[in-house]
C-alpha cells in the first residue's frame, strides 16, 4: 500500500528571522532557506509574514519567486524615522486558517511571541518544527516550552524531547547547529 506524503507548511516571521541573523553578523539567503525547508521538512508551502514597504516591490516579487506566499502587513512609520511592521497577529491568525489543509507547521521566529500557539500545535500534533534562528537571546525551560504537567505526562505517555535549532546562511550555504530539543515530533 502506498504511503500518504506528508503536507508540511511553514510560517516564517521574516522581520524576525532576518534581524535575528543580522545580530549574528550574517546575511541569509532566503532562496536556498527555501530549498532546505522544502528538502529537509517537506515545506509544500512557505508563508512569509512581512511589513508592507511601498518602493519594495522588487523584493517582494523575488520572494515569491523563491517560492514563498507573502502575508503582507501595513507597517507604521514613527516619528524618529524607524519602520515598524508586526505581524504577529497575522501569522498567528493564517496558521490556525490553514491549520485542516497541512498536516505538520513548521514556525520560524525569533522570540516568545508565539508560545500559545505552538503550544496548541503540540496538543494538536501539527507542529513538526520550532525553528529559532538566534538561541543566544533565550534562556531555555521546558516548562514554559511545553507546559506539560506531570500528570499529562503519565495519561499521555512520555513528553516530547526538547528541541531549538538555528539556521543561518552563511558563505552561501545554510548551517544547522543542533542545541536543545524544544520539541520534535
Amino acid at each position: 500500500m502506498k504511503q500518504k506524503r506528508e503536507v508540511n507548511y511553514a510560517f516564517i516571521d521574516s522581520q524576525n528571522l532576518n534581524l535575528s541573523i543580522q545580530e549574528l553578523g550574517w546575511k541569509l539567503n532566503f532562496a536556498r532557506f527555501r530549498v532546505y525547508l522544502k528538502d529537509k521538512y517537506a515545506v509544500e508551502k512557505a508563508f512569509l509574514f512581512i511589513g508592507y514597504i511601498e518602493g519594495n516591490s522588487t523584493l517582494y516579487k523575488m520572494f515569491q519567486e523563491m517560492g514563498y506566499i507573502c502575508i503582507f502587513k501595513p507597517t507604521l512609520k514613527y516619528k524618529d524615522g524607524t519602520t515598524k511592521g508586526n505581524c504577529d497577529a497575522e501569522l498567528v491568525l493564517h496558521t490556525m486558517i490553514e491549520l485542516p489543509n497541512y498536516d505538520q507547521a513548521v514556525i520560524v521566529t525569533g522570540d516568545g511571541d508565539f508560545h500559545c500557539l505552538v503550544e496548541h500545535l503540540i496538543k494538536q500534533k501539527k507542529l513538526k518544527k520550532l525553528l529559532i534562528p538566534n538561541q543566544n537571546k533565550f534562556v531555555y525551560t521546558e516548562p514554559a516550552c511545553l507546559s506539560f504537567s506531570a500528570n499529562k505526562r503519565r495519561e499521555e505517555g512520555p513528553a516530547p524531547r526538547n528541541f531549538i535549532c538555528y539556521y543561518a546562511g552563511f558563505g552561501g550555504k545554510i548551517m544547522e547547529m543542533r542545541l536543545r530539543l524544544c520539541y520534535e515530533d
